[in-house]
This record gives C-alpha cells, structure tokens and sequence, in this order.
C-alpha cells in the first residue's frame, strides 16, 4: 500500500473523508501504474494528480504550496504529506511552511515530514538519503508548531 494511501486509510477510521487530493511527482510517473495500481478506485472522484516535476521555488506553478496551498483557508482541513523523496525539494518546501507566515496560525491542519537525517537505525532503509542531523530535524519540527502547524 503506497504511504499516501495508509494515511488517507487512517483518516477514514475516525470518519474523515477528503475532497480533494493532490499528488505531485518529482518527474514523470507512468499514468496506467498510478490509476490501475497504486491508486484505489474510491479516490478516483478526489485525486488531483499533477504528473510533472514538483518545484520548492517560490511562485512556481509546479510549487503545491504557491498552486494549492495558497487557495485554503482557516476552515479548511488541510493535511500535508511531504514525501518526494528529494531533499533538495523536500526540505526547501518544508522550510517555506516555516518561513512564510501566510501558512501560519491555522491555516495547515497536519504536516507528515520524513526528515532524512543521519539516523543510524533508518540507514538500512534511507541509505545515502541521509543529510543532517536530529537536532535539525527537533529543531525544525519545534519551529513548525511554534507557527501553529502540528508537524509528524
């Protein structure tokens, strides 16, 4: 089951339904595997799939958080997954949930950050991936939800 897809598994459990998804690759995804494979059929109605590569620059249309983000408000839930597997892109947009405070004081309900950082017990699984260090992840995080934005 495709980490997107567990998450909006467990939302169900507690009787959340989405309107929208939206999924953005980091390059070009073959179609036919995203809609017949990874994808269930009950988000089909939902799903927003922008299968181009995904942008961390500010003001760039492939940017989620200038394209989409913007566009929520306050009474919106709005929940994050940040999973492209890309530091240089991961972390920069991350940093601009922290920076900007157009996205502070409600208006991004949950963030899920898989920080790879220099982590003896995930080297197995992040390998080469890994930059940085616990304290800049604690220190992220803690700086996130000093903004309002509860970050996992």
């Amino acid at each position: 089951v495709p980490p997107i897809v567990h998450l909006l598994n467990l939302y169900e459990k507690f009787g959340f339904h989405f309107d929208h998804i939206y999924g953005f690759e980091v390059s070009f995804t073959e179609p036919n595997r995203i809609f017949s494979e990874l994808l269930p059929k009950k988000y089909m109605h939902s799903y927003h799939w922008i299968n181009a590569g995904v942008s961390s620059e500010k003001g760039n249309v492939l940017n989620p958080l200038d394209s989409i983000l913007r566009e929520f408000h306050k009474d919106d839930f709005v929940v994050i997954k940040v999973d492209i597997d890309t530091a240089s892109i991961e972390v920069p947009l991350v940093r601009q949930l922290l920076e900007d405070n157009a996205f502070h004081g409600g208006v991004v309900d949950q963030l899920y950050f898989e920080h790879h950082v220099k982590f003896k017990e995930m080297a197995p699984i992040w390998r080469s991936a890994m930059k940085g260090s616990l304290k800049e992840t604690f220190d992220l995080f803690y700086g996130l939800r000093q903004r309002g934005i509860p970050a996992h």
